[in-house]
Formats: structure tokens, C-alpha cells, sequence
């Protein structure tokens, strides 16, 4: 049979080449078909997903602080931030809070207005909420913060005066139960004048919104007094000096009979035992910041007699049996709160409103739902202790008070009830 070749050899390559056709248009459309199938999750991982509360998980709440664990400010800071993790500890123990534990990250600034900056930017997306930062220099620093980052802080210990001035909208992030220092000064330099005869004050101070606001409010009472009395020293330092006897000579050149203090605790307790030095004893008052027990110790036996307030929200261990029932606690909790049982209750008491605005946040807990939460704080007293405590949508300050107390025999004794002022914001 005769076979023309080259047709042979074509149709061969024809049929193959149509076989290759067909496989590649069912590979195209296989492809085209895993190709879909690949993009639909990608689409579908595009869509928003609800969106996780910063420090809040099924079984955990996270909570941050910055505080001076070192340097000036560690007297008041380390105490504290004690007071806070043993309250925390108190209510783990119980169970949390709707089925929530609680924890504390805390922060060392050193009394550091840009290391607390510092601090607050690597937690911002770790916590819930801050508590109890401290100090003034480092709170106006940070004041911009919370409601950029939209971060209720819960108490800070500062002059209240820098979130009164605030707009508005950037006041619903801050929470307070701190007294002003400036109300704090018209009172004891109106009591000085009008209960203790004083004459001629002089006013120690430290040198930034602490110091200042109180020296506002020693002039301000002096303006109020009619000449009964007058300012015959200012004298202020730096946070960061440690000699102070230059300024102990000034003060008894001026001649005062009284002596305003309004210091870091350690710088308190050097002026007071260069004073010892010279033979100078005016009649001394204290800020509030400065009536923890441990003054006794490191001031010297002149601290005796010494005219202080407490805080309005607690009450004086020793001579207020609910505070001396949840020192109690916290010194079990924590063995070297011992003999700093005063700054122990005001970190400890920072945690109980906090821990009362999460309960009212119930258990779809947010940032929101816990500034709404605080909100609805009334007349709060907790444990027994302190005047009470209103938080309000329109009132972030809830108490702006102090204990008037005198130091004898290693506690501060009220000399009467708790002088309350007006909220700030």
C-alpha cells in the first residue's frame, strides 16, 4: 500500500497539536479555577474584624503603670505601686473581677517626665488602662497622652490643675481623687494665721507645678487674711538638688515662726535636720504628699508635732480602724509595706475604684465601657474609708479633700473632720 509520507507526517503532528490545545485550555481552566478558590480567603480576610480591647482577654486584666521605683521620687513611688499589687493580689484571691484576674505592669521612670513618656508609648498597647502615675513634672509631660491614645488614666498624683486646664474632651480620660495643692496652702496658711497665731511664714518649695501650686496658695490665703501675716520667704529647689544647707540658712535669716514645706519626702527630711543643725525650729506644716509615717524615721525626732494632711479618699492607720483593717492586708500581703502603710492605702485605694468601675463595666469590658463605669461611682467609700467619692460624666475629680492631722507619737491624729473642697473637673 503506498502512504504518501509527508502527509502521514503531518496529520501526526496535527492530531498532536490539537491534543496540546485541549490540554491547555483544561489546565487554563483548572488554573483560572484555583485561582479564584486562592483569592476568596484573601477577600474574605480583607473584611474588618472586631477589634481586641488593648489588656483584656477571656480570663485577664492588664493594667499599666509608670512610677519612680529609683531616684527622688522612689519614697512615694515604691510604696505605692506595693499598696497597688497587694490590693490586686487581695482580689485575685476572690476571684477577680467578673471572672477576670487582674495584673499590674509597672514601670520605672526615676521620677523622669521623658523616661515616663517612654514608658507610657510601650504599654499603650498592652493595658487596659494606667494607674496611679505619679509625680507632676512627668504627669504634664504625659497629659497629652491618654486621650490621644484614647487611655483612661485612673488617678494621677500630680497638681489637679494641669487636667483642669484641659479642654473638655480630653478631661473624660482622666479620673482624680487627689487634693489641690493650691486649696491644700489656703488652708493650712489660713489655719496657721487664725488657730496658731502665725506671724511671719516662710514657704520651701520644689520648684515645679508641685512647689508652685502650693506657694500660689500661701499668697493667695496671705492676700485673705488682712495683713495678720505676711510671706517673709520663699524659698524653692530643684527636684534633683541634695545640699540643701544654703537653703536652711536662708530660712532661718528670714525669721519666720512657720515653715511651709512642700518637698520630695527625702528632701523634707534633710531640710528638717539641717534645721536640726543651725538650731532653727520653726512651727513646720506639711504637704500632704508628705504625711507618710516613715517621716518619723527619716526626718528625725524633730518631725514630731508636725502639721499634715492626708488625702481625703483614706483614713490615718492608727487612728481609723477601717484603715488599720485593710493595712492589715496589705502588710500580709506584702511584709515590707510595714511601716509605709499610709502610701500602701493610697495605691491600694487606687485599684478599689478602679475595681468598682469594672464591675460596673460588667463583663464586655472596653476602654469606654470603663470610663463609663468610673461614671457611675457615687458616694463611694471604700472598705469605710475616706469622705465619699462622686464620679460623674460631667465631674472626673472625685474628691478634692484633705485630714488635717499633727504627727505625735509615730501617727497623724486628725484634728477634725475632713475639709473638703470643690472638684477641679
Amino acid at each position: 500500500m503506498w502512504i504518501n509520507r509527508p502527509l502521514a507526517r503531518n496529520f501526526w503532528l496535527w492530531i498532536a497539536a490539537g491534543c496540546l490545545l485541549l490540554a491547555c485550555s483544561k489546565a487554563e481552566e483548572s488554573g483560572s479555577a484555583r485561582t479564584l478558590e486562592a483569592r476568596a480567603p484573601a477577600e474574605k480576610s480583607a473584611r474588618p474584624l472586631a477589634q481586641k480591647t488593648p489588656g483584656v482577654s477571656a480570663t485577664e486584666i492588664v493594667l499599666g503603670a509608670t512610677t519612680p521605683l529609683t531616684g527622688p521620687g522612689a519614697g512615694w513611688g515604691v510604696p505605692i505601686s506595693g499598696g497597688m499589687q497587694a490590693w490586686i493580689d487581695h482580689i485575685n484571691e476572690r476571684g477577680g473581677i467578673h471572672g477576670r484576674e487582674l495584673k499590674l505592669i509597672v514601670k520605672d521612670d526615676a521620677y523622669n517626665p521623658a523616661r515616663a513618656l517612654a514608658n507610657l508609648q510601650e504599654m499603650k498597647d498592652e493595658v487596659l488602662a494606667v494607674v496611679g502615675q505619679l509625680g507632676s513634672a512627668p504627669c504634664a509631660a504625659a497629659k497629652d497622652f491618654f486621650p490621644e491614645n484614647r487611655i483612661p488614666l485612673i488617678h494621677a498624683y500630680a497638681n489637679v490643675e494641669i487636667y483642669a486646664n484641659q479642654p473638655k474632651e480630653k478631661q473624660r480620660y482622666y479620673f482624680s481623687i487627689y487634693p489641690d495643692y493650691q486649696d491644700e496652702a489656703v488652708f493650712w496658711t489660713t489655719y496657721a494665721v487664725n488657730e496658731l497665731g502665725a506671724k511671719k511664714i516662710a514657704h520651701f518649695y520644689q520648684n515645679d507645678d508641685y512647689g508652685m501650686g502650693a506657694n500660689a496658695g500661701v499668697k493667695k490665703a496671705l492676700e485673705s487674711v488682712s495683713g495678720k501675716a505676711t510671706l517673709v520667704a520663699e524659698v524653692p529647689y530643684e527636684a534633683t538638688e541634695r545640699a540643701v544647707s544654703t537653703h536652711a540658712l536662708k530660712l532661718k535669716e528670714s525669721g519666720a515662726d512657720t515653715l511651709m514645706v512642700t518637698a520630695l519626702m527625702s528632701t523634707a527630711a534633710l531640710i528638717n535636720k539641717e534645721l536640726d543643725k543651725i538650731a532653727y525650729r520653726p512651727r513646720l506644716i506639711a504637704s500632704f504628699p508628705l504625711s507618710d509615717t516613715a517621716m518619723f524615721k527619716i526626718a528625725g525626732a524633730s518631725w514630731e508635732g508636725t502639721y499634715v494632711g492626708l488625702s481625703g479618699q483614706m483614713g490615718s492607720p492608727g487612728a481609723d480602724p477601717a484603715a488599720d483593717r485593710v493595712a492589715a492586708i496589705l502588710v500580709a500581703k506584702n511584709e515590707k509595706l510595714k511601716g509605709r502603710e499610709i502610701l500602701a492605702l493610697f495605691g491600694a485605694g487606687t485599684i478599689m475604684h478602679l475595681a468598682e468601675g469594672l464591675k460596673n463595666a460588667g463583663k464586655d469590658l472596653t476602654r469606654e465601657s470603663l470610663i463609663k463605669g468610673m461614671e457611675m461611682i457615687r458616694q463611694f467609700r471604700p472598705e469605710g474609708m475616706g469622705a465619699p467619692v462622686t464620679y460623674a460624666p460631667n465631674r472626673h475629680h472625685g474628691i478634692n479633700a484633705i485630714l488635717p492631722c499633727q504627727a505625735k507619737g509615730g501617727i497623724n491624729r486628725p484634728l477634725g473632720d475632713y475639709v473638703v473642697f470643690d472638684p477641679k473637673f
